[in-house]
């Protein structure tokens, strides 16, 4: 029986071992993109690659659904203040409604769209620090190229995101992203405004709620696609973490309903 005790005294202080760097280290936000439509005000640490990848779900109203995957996107720190920008995406059955990071065009109208792959590169520098009634704030240059779909121009994307940490450190931010997007009819304009509250809950785990939308200019039949939901995220390890959203469509031109599951790591 003691022999027994041993071994069990013995598997719990190896178990204690292993986890107790885990919970002895500082906990610290990632701010990775694709935790929220409205990106971070932040960019990746000088010296580290901050990956982040997702799944999409999105119920198109009157077409099949949509699937999105793998959004990776990867963020280098290349200067302080300065991230350089690479990532990859596709996406089966494109419906339009853009609820993730990753741009696309506008499918044939009246029918479901066909499947689409981009590559995505650019950079984002943060512009301002915050400073009492001064936001913390960051501009994004992106540009998305098609390398498989119906719609092939390549598509330059400008995003400008600011933002406040509030009391209990509480986070409110907001963004406008500009895209000169292509489709069937030509290039149009979509104008993609954004708000988010971010709260957390404890060091590791943060909820949040969000308000975003697209809108389209210069085509024959113009959409509105506004989106509400709330999501959260989980950090697994202080370089780690795993996270959730969600949002319904409030328009008959938006889709329907999303989910959007991911992760994000730190090198």
């Amino acid at each position: 029986m003691r022999g027994l005790q041993r071994s069990a005294a013995a598997i719990a202080a190896a178990w204690l071992a292993c986890i107790y760097p885990v919970f002895a280290v500082e906990f610290r936000e990632l701010d990775t993109d694709r935790d929220a439509f409205t990106p971070a005000t932040t960019t990746a640490k000088l010296g580290t690659i901050l990956t982040e990848g997702s799944y999409v779900w999105i119920d198109n109203r009157g077409t099949p659904a949509t699937n999105s995957f793998p959004e990776l996107l990867v963020r280098i720190g290349a200067r302080e203040r300065f991230e350089w920008r690479i990532g990859f995406n596709y996406e089966q059955g494109s419906g339009g409604s853009v609820v993730a990071a990753v741009e696309v065009g506008e499918p044939p109208l009246g029918e479901a769209g066909a499947d689409e792959a981009n590559l995505l590169y650019g950079c984002k520098v943060r512009v301002t620090d915050q400073d009492g009634w001064l936001p913390r704030s960051a501009a994004i240059i992106e540009g998305f190229t098609p390398v498989a779909g119906d719609v092939m121009g390549t598509e330059p994307v400008a995003t400008y995101a600011f933002g406040w940490q509030l009391p209990e450190e509480w986070r409110f931010d907001t963004a406008i992203r500009y895209a000169y997007a292509d489709s069937e009819e030509g290039r149009f304009d979509r104008w993609m405004p954004s708000v988010v509250l971010r709260i957390p809950i404890t060091d590791r785990w943060e909820v949040h709620a969000e308000w975003f939308g697209s809108w389209s200019q210069g085509l024959a039949d113009d959409s509105v696609r506004p989106f509400a939901g709330p999501g959260t995220h989980f950090m697994i390890t202080p370089r780690f973490e795993i996270g959730c959203r969600m949002g319904w469509g409030l328009t008959r031109d938006a889709a329907g309903y999303f989910v959007d599951t991911g992760a994000g790591w730190r090198f």
